[in-house]
């Protein structure tokens, strides 16, 4: 099932994704960046990747409210030298 990323939003545990559509559609963060900062849109995108962008006023944070904080990344290293299938 192909098409576009729902936006994912979640607010006092109610969660809502939303299908955006619009004249442009990007999949690459930098360029998705680059619009937003130049007033193509909105662009949603992890807030580590637009932290000096915020801090200095070139992007704006919107709908923080439904935006809750991302519980971080993880790395999984499995200790078995043979990987499982599910694994690779």
């Amino acid at each position: 099932r192909g098409g576009l990323y729902a936006w994912e939003f979640e607010r006092d545990g109610r969660e809502l994704r939303v299908r955006v559509e619009g004249q442009l559609i990007l999949n690459s963060l930098p360029q998705r960046i680059d619009a937003a900062e130049n007033g193509l849109g909105l662009a949603y995108v992890p807030e580590d990747a637009v932290q000096d962008a915020l801090a200095e006023g070139r992007l704006v944070r919107v709908l923080e409210a439904w935006c809750p904080a991302f519980a971080g990344y993880h790395l999984y290293y499995p200790s078995r030298r043979q990987h499982t299938s599910a694994f690779s």
